[in-house]
């Protein structure tokens, strides 16, 4: 049986008239007809006397008004059930973010999110790899990219500068603005992290004073930490550990975005993760106050 007659039908019961029914289902005068007649052929039976003051129920009409009716509500249950599990706060939220946001931000951000809706659970995925959102692998991926992908939706949420990192103990003369790193040892990049424009910039330039080499951020972080040399690494990297000497202008900026795919951005829990990450970062001092 065709839902499409059935609300038809309904439509035309409720209103008492074809030009009623057409109104309420939003289609024109002509469909509302044809859909009735061909419901009745269907079914073997009128439904309908056509009167001269409108549409009347005949007996089996009557009855058919009763066991469409139910139909309907079930339907409308089964709606709103299914709509209601997205738009409430609850649930199952799979959010995938690189290593570094991954152990110095995120902990204190989720801690505060849980305490705001205890009822979702964050499952958090650290990887640096994308994970495929249209099969539902990750519902949000935190992202440090310059162009993030065309099928995906989402907002860049703040911009992170680069810096000039070294140890504490690293011997460098703190008043001097412009360091002349042709005087100093250097870690520079491996792999994928060479294609970088900080790392293109250091090869172009100091290549002759580069002492390791390294493909990941942190443990370029860590290299500068035991004093081997300094390191150019964008500002999400400090920590106590390193001492951040002045801004490195060849690094240009990292652009941090949260990403979804367009299915995903109406439901609930992923629309309230999605606020608070980027309320959390654009708030956080250890980003937006380096210069």
């Amino acid at each position: 049986m065709d839902w499409n007659a059935l609300r038809t039908f309904l439509a035309i019961a409720r209103n008492g008239s074809i030009a009623g029914a057409a109104r309420e289902l939003k289609v024109n005068h002509s469909t509302v007809f044809r859909r009735i007649n061909t419901f009745e052929e269907q079914i073997g039976n009128r439904l309908f006397d056509r009167l001269i003051e409108g549409y009347q129920l005949t007996q089996a009409g009557e009855e058919m008004f009763v066991r469409a009716e139910e139909i309907a509500n079930s339907f409308d249950n089964l709606e709103r059930h299914i709509s209601g599990r997205d738009f409430k706060p609850k649930g199952t939220v799979t959010l995938t973010a690189p290593d570094n946001i991954a152990y110095h931000y995120l902990p204190d951000y989720l801690a505060e999110f849980r305490q705001l809706y205890p009822d979702i659970q964050v499952e958090l995925l650290v990887s640096n790899q994308d994970f495929n959102l249209n099969r539902r692998e990750a519902d949000i991926a935190l992202r440090a990219t310059a162009k993030p992908p065309e099928h995906l939706v989402g907002r860049k949420i703040t911009d992170i500068p680069w810096g000039v990192y070294s140890s504490h103990q690293y011997d460098i003369d703190l008043v001097e603005k412009d360091i002349d790193f042709s005087r100093h040892r250097l870690i520079g990049a491996a792999g994928m992290m060479s294609s970088l424009p900080a790392f293109r910039w250091l090869d172009k330039c100091h290549s002759d004073n580069i002492v390791t080499r390294c493909s990941d951020l942190v443990s370029m972080s860590y290299l500068a930490e035991s004093g081997i040399g300094l390191a150019f690494l964008p500002d999400d990297q400090n920590r106590k550990g390193l001492k951040r000497l002045r801004k490195f202008e060849p690094g240009q900026h990292s652009h941090l975005w949260l990403l979804t795919h367009p299915d995903s951005r109406q439901v609930e829990r992923i629309k309230l993760l999605v606020a608070f990450l980027s309320n959390a970062f654009k708030a956080d001092l250890r980003i937006s106050d380096m210069s």
